[in-house]
């Protein structure tokens, strides 16, 4: 035991070392979880502005846009059975 007592001073040294080191890592770890709450606090903002802007659209036009969905997936319908049919048209 008496063979550590030299040994002190840089035991203690590492020990500072290492604790100032570990604050470092818990100040930076900090900063990084600020900045990504901060980043998602800007992404969730713009989310919820793009929503009331479809929401307003929805509401404003109502049964309309339900429609005009509606009709889209008809047309999207009628042009693939035109395309099989061209296709099959090439092919025969």
């Amino acid at each position: 035991m008496p063979f550590l007592i030299p040994l002190a001073p840089f035991i203690m040294v590492c020990f500072i070392v290492w604790t100032k080191h570990q604050r470092k890592l818990v100040e930076m770890e900090m900063q990084n979880t600020a900045e990504r709450a901060a980043l998602s606090a800007t992404s969730n903002k713009e989310l919820e502005d793009r929503i009331r802007v479809l929401e307003r659209i929805v509401t404003d036009k109502g049964y309309d846009v339900a429609s005009q969905i509606e009709a889209l997936r008809d047309h999207r319908q009628v042009e693939e059975r035109m395309d099989l049919r061209s296709h099959d048209s090439n092919l025969g």
